[in-house]
């Protein structure tokens, strides 16, 4: 009985508050707490990893990057931490960056905090994003400068030629690859014709169907320069779709002057039609 009134005393004294209270302070945490405001690099700036962050104390901190760089942030003590960071340097293979911050307080007390990561954007992508734009830029041009092959059949006698059909403005249909109309300008030129060189202004409808890419009806204003002009109703196949830039296209149309006779005459053509260079409405 007395040895319990013992422990009693001794649990309510101001020895054992001595005793255990200073175990107490000698478990207390001495970190300090991170608060991450933004951790992020631009994507068009692939280089620049913009970080910063709050602390729940006034303290000195760094930064350190994927275990191989150190880079002081605050060499001052204060509560409110940022940098930008050039990390062309440091060659990174993967696709994220890990790092962790590491700080001092006033006393000189040093915490580390839990591994933070940051996704990168590769250098070798934009590359590669900017090359594939610059080939369809190239092909686009291509299609643009490459002539279309055409034969027409005038007073029984065919003649061949080529001619630039240049789609100036397109009009968009949503969900469609191609534009559901588009007005075109034209030259054509016929070699050993009576009538060599020809002027046109179209408006073409397209209708996407299956397996092929379309079929297209337009109708023409046609002159060539001399007192011959007319009207030439047409109908086009796209056939084959290539690197999603031009279209593989075989083209009839007829072409007469109304009230003359006997000037009418066939026209076919096979070339490449795109309408990347339009105007896209």
């Amino acid at each position: 009985m007395k040895v319990l009134f013992l422990i009693l005393v001794l649990l309510s004294s101001p020895l054992h508050e001595q005793l255990f209270g200073q175990n107490d302070v000698g478990l207390k945490s001495d970190s300090i707490e991170v608060y991450i405001i933004d951790s992020y690099v631009p994507p068009e700036s692939p280089n620049r990893f913009i970080l910063s962050f709050y602390t729940n104390e006034v303290c000195k901190s760094k930064v350190i990057l994927d275990q191989i760089k150190e880079i002081p942030v605050s060499n001052e003590l204060t509560d409110n931490h940022r940098i930008e960071i050039d990390i062309a340097k440091l060659s990174l293979k993967k696709n994220k960056l890990k790092y962790v911050i590491e700080m001092e307080n006033a006393e000189g007390i040093k915490s580390t905090s839990e591994v933070f990561e940051v996704d990168l954007h590769k250098n070798e992508e934009m590359v590669q994003t900017k090359t594939n734009y610059l080939f369809t830029c190239l092909v686009g041009g291509i299609v643009f400068l490459t002539p279309s092959i055409t034969a027409i059949q005038s007073g029984g006698k065919t003649y061949y030629g080529l001619n630039k059909e240049l789609p100036i403005v397109s009009l968009f249909s949503g969900g469609f690859n191609h534009p559901s109309d588009y007005l075109s300008v034209e030259y054509a030129h016929i070699s050993k014709a009576e009538r060599k060189n020809y002027f046109r202004i179209g408006y073409k409808h397209i209708y996407e169907i299956p397996i092929l890419e379309y079929i297209s009806a337009g109708l023409n204003g046609f002159t060539d320069f001399r007192g011959f002009n007319g009207l030439s109703p047409e109908l086009s196949l796209g056939m084959v779709n290539i690197y999603d830039v031009f279209t593989l296209y075989s083209r009839y149309r007829y072409n007469f002057s109304p009230g003359k006779k006997g000037q009418e005459f066939s026209e076919i053509s096979i070339g490449l039609y795109s309408s990347f260079f339009t105007l896209h409405w």
